[in-house]
């Protein structure tokens, strides 16, 4: 849908009306009916509009997402508002998300760094927790601007990039920012999928995943657990697995949920015991979920129940 209140306001500060207007430029009631639904008008129609008001497209329309929450989203981080759902979305699952992996900041810490970019008087804290911090905060506007975009395998090794850069991590040679792993890793004492295999696995996951006609949180869910069950990268594959979840979720307008740290070793139980009982994860992710839905409700913003 495509809102153009831009082009009413330009309208209004001309004193023209609708009718006026085709009449200046030969439009269409065709197409003045098209921008009263809201749909898609030609580049030829919008360039003659702008070359009128001599103006750019933005200022005569904009995108409007079906998804309530991700049009606040991108809304809010275009206009750098604080207070809102964009900026506690930033705080929350980056602290948890960061903690869950062993990250030393508090949640007042990494809200400072995300309000003031300083971490304050504080001292002790490693230097890479600050800057996985200041880099998670990036890949998520990246996930907002993602959001409706397929999943790939270039998404997926961007937000890995996007995490990693300028960590002490990204200065190894075989570590592989941005690409699969080079070196074979083991979680939570299980062998994970050897690097040989790695690119082959992830491509076959990604396409079984696009082949669902209906994505579910269910869908989602059980992407995370195949998708940690490669563990494609060399580090990071939790902070990736979630901002890719966290995409989906926006992208097939579903509630988000933001694993809290609290939780974590319900999470970890899930995710090592998946093939024999699958609830254990799903009853964590979808608790994460009523974290999230209470954000929403809090902010006003309208959700579909799954």
């Amino acid at each position: 849908m495509y809102s153009y209140d831009g082009l009413y306001a330009l309208l209004k500060a001309k004193g023209m009306k609708k009718s006026e207007l085709t009449r200046e430029l030969g439009i269409s009631s065709r197409t003045i009916a098209k921008i009263s639904k809201g749909e898609k008008i030609a580049d030829n129609v919008l360039l003659r509009l702008c070359e009128f008001f001599g103006c750019e497209k933005e200022d005569i329309f904009a995108v409007v997402c079906e998804n309530a929450l991700l049009q606040r989203l991108r809304e809010e981080k275009n206009a750098k508002i604080s207070g809102g759902i964009y900026h506690e979305t930033q705080v929350r699952l980056t602290y948890n998300s960061n903690r869950i992996e062993g990250s030393r900041l508090s949640e007042d810490q990494t809200r400072l760094i995300f309000e003031t970019n300083t971490i304050g008087s504080d001292v002790g804290v490693p230097v890479d927790d600050i800057i996985e911090t200041a880099n998670h905060f990036r890949a998520i506007d990246y996930v907002i601007d993602k959001a409706e975009e397929q999943l790939t395998e270039e998404i997926i090794k961007a937000l890995h990039r996007l995490l990693k850069t300028g960590t002490k991590d990204s200065y190894i040679s075989w570590f592989n920012v941005g690409e699969y792993k080079s070196k074979p890793n083991v979680v939570g004492g299980a062998e994970t999928t050897l690097p040989s295999k790695v690119s082959g696995e992830m491509r076959k996951l990604l396409a079984e995943y696009s082949k669902i006609e209906t994505v579910s949180i269910s869908d989602i869910i059980k992407f995370h657990h195949d998708f940690e069950k490669i563990h494609p990268f060399q580090d990071g594959n939790g902070r990736v697995g979630r901002l890719i979840a966290f995409k989906e979720c926006l992208r097939f307008n579903i509630v988000p949920f933001i694993i809290e740290d609290s939780k974590k070793m319900f999470y970890y139980r899930g995710l090592k015991e998946w093939n024999s009982e699958q609830g254990f994860l799903v009853d964590t992710c979808l608790d994460g979920q009523d974290t999230y839905k209470a954000l929403l409700n809090y902010f006003d913003i309208e959700y579909s129940e799954f």
